[in-house]
């Protein structure tokens, strides 16, 4: 009972404003109570509201209006009543503590916590009911208690559920890495022994292909050394039998020389020679066609299959003499490239002998313009098609030269010397019909690679500026075109056998020209700092202006 009356007692001493015991507490002349603090604040607030807020002095508590602002003199039974109560409650909180545990007290009022706040969600005690959980929803600790166990099961019932769904989890993971490194590992394997016996393989292919050859050599060679024993046993009896003449010759009796005479045996016919037959390019056919295969796999297609392809372009229509492979190829850095290529690079002149009589040759031999009217009217063996050979050939070491073309429809190659002078049925060119030259069509859509008469289609930009590139020992000719970034048209892989000329064809109003560098310039351009291929080629355009005119027909 008498903490009851204590409580209602408690609640009369709190400020309405602050909510907590007064502090000096004041009286205003309608009887209501507030901290001198908290009604001071209060009225300064309303002064410097808004001007459409109310204004003035006002209780908080019964809202009567007061002209002036009353007096706020501190109310002294009051405040001793305050401080009685103050007293009481430290007084309370040390009992509390010799008789409760510190979990079960209050940490701000020090009161034994009987309450669980809902609102708040925490335990509250009695001084906490009147002060701060007024009319909140407040329950027993062992109803709240059901009600948080119960979620708290849910909670661990989730908890093991999700535990055992990620131990599963680490466990497949823990089998899918001892998967992928046995798979790997036994693939790894598995390509080791494939391509240890490919190695083999190669190797004996080899040791066969140079067999072979050395067989055929000794045949040859045996049949050149027969035929030499052969001329050399005649040359033997030719020198035995030219003796005899002389002698009998220097005979000064006519009777001696008559007796004689019937004694010098005369010649026989020559033994016929043993054919000999060694065509390098019939020995290494066979040889060549699989070596050809074996470059293209694995220098092209082998690196491709373990790097990401790029798509294959759609809509490409058929192109004649069938219809050859999209090959789409990747940009390389051009300028560390072509300074290595630059090294070796040539400068080439026209043939003007073989010259078609429509291609018209600057003076220097470095430029061919296909005209409407014929250049030539001498004789000799001079292409049919629209072509022209360089003076130049080329076999061992690297090799590399470029040439600036007007536009498309235009043919660039090399080949051995014998390609057909005729035209070719069907054909406006023979550059890459036959096994001995091998050509590059640049068409207006596209690039065309012309061996043995097949074609593969390249799908790639048009290229004014081209550079080729010949390591005749790799078997290995490259066509780039020269842009902002040097690009690898095609590669053919081959074995070359002969001498190989740079030939070109030109269809009609086409031009081309061949790019000369000095080697000493050229060397101290490529290793200035911002040098680009695009400026090289620009002097090579005004070296080939500065020379003076045209040649045609007798100038040469």
């Amino acid at each position: 009972m008498a903490s009851l009356v204590s409580l209602k007692l408690e609640e009369k001493l709190v400020c309405s404003i602050c909510l907590d015991l007064f502090r000096v507490p004041v009286t205003l002349p309608c009887g209501h109570n507030f901290c001198k603090g908290c009604i001071s604040d209060h009225w300064h607030k309303r002064e410097r509201a808004p001007g459409g807020a109310e204004k003035g002095y006002t209780c908080p508590e019964c809202r009567r209006d007061f002209e002036q602002c009353p007096e706020l003199e501190k109310n002294v039974t009051l405040y001793s009543v305050v401080e009685l109560a103050r007293d009481g409650d430290a007084r309370g909180a040390g009992a509390g503590r010799c008789e409760v545990a510190p979990g079960e007290l209050c940490p701000q009022h020090g009161r034994p916590l009987e309450l669980y706040c809902e609102d708040e969600r925490r335990c509250i005690c009695c001084v906490c009911i009147v002060r701060q959980c007024q009319g909140h929803r407040l329950v027993l600790f062992e109803k709240e208690r059901s009600k948080k166990q119960i979620i708290l099961k849910e909670s661990l019932e989730k908890a093991q559920e999700e535990s055992e769904r990620i131990e599963r989890a680490m466990q497949e993971l823990e089998e899918q890495t001892r998967s992928i490194k046995d798979s790997s590992e036994e693939l790894k394997s598995q390509i080791r022994s494939k391509l240890a016996h490919l190695k083999k393989a190669l190797e004996d292919f080899e040791g066969q292909s140079v067999a072979r050859i050395e067989q055929e050599q000794v045949v040859a060679l045996g049949r050149v050394e027969e035929n030499w024993s052969l001329l050399k046993d005649r040359l033997d009896v030719l020198g035995q039998h030219r003796e005899r003449a002389q002698s009998l010759l220097a005979c000064p009796d006519h009777r001696t020389f008559l007796q004689e005479f019937p004694l010098l045996p005369p010649l026989e016919s020559p033994e016929a020679l043993v054919p000999v037959e060694f065509d390098v390019a019939h020995v290494i056919k066979p040889i060549s066609d699989i070596l050809t295969g074996i470059s293209r796999l694995l220098l092209e297609d082998l690196p491709g299959s373990v790097a990401p392809k790029a798509p294959s372009p759609a809509g490409q229509g058929p192109v004649h003499p069938q219809a050859p492979a999209v090959k789409v190829l990747n940009p390389l850095p051009e300028c560390q490239l072509r300074a290595e290529l630059l090294k070796d690079h040539r400068n080439l002149t026209f043939h003007l002998e073989t010259a078609n009589k429509y291609l018209e040759l600057s003076r220097g031999a470095r430029k061919a313009k296909h005209c409407t009217i014929p250049m030539y009217r001498g004789q000799g063996p001079r292409f049919e098609p629209w072509q022209v050979l360089c003076t130049q050939s080329y076999g061992q070491g690297h090799h590399y030269w470029e040439v600036e073309i007007s536009s498309h429809s235009v043919i660039l190659g090399v080949t051995y010397w014998g390609l057909p002078w005729e035209q070719q049925r069907g054909h406006k060119f023979n550059i890459g019909l036959d096994g001995g030259s091998w050509g590059l069509q640049v068409r207006e859509d596209c690039y065309l690679a012309w061996h043995n008469g097949q074609a593969e289609k390249i799908q790639e930009q048009l290229y004014k500026n081209l550079g080729v590139s010949l390591d005749y020992g790799k078997g290995l000719l490259s066509f780039y075109g020269l842009g902002e970034k040097m690009q690898l048209i095609h590669s053919f892989h081959d074995v070359f056998t002969k001498p190989l000329y740079p030939v070109f064809w030109l269809c009609e109003g086409r031009v081309v020209t061949l790019c000369w560098r000095d080697r000493a310039r050229a060397a101290t351009l490529i290793h200035q700092p911002g040098w680009c291929h695009s400026q090289d080629l620009s002097q090579c355009r005004r070296d080939l202006d500065a020379e003076a005119g045209t040649a045609r027909g007798a100038i040469f």
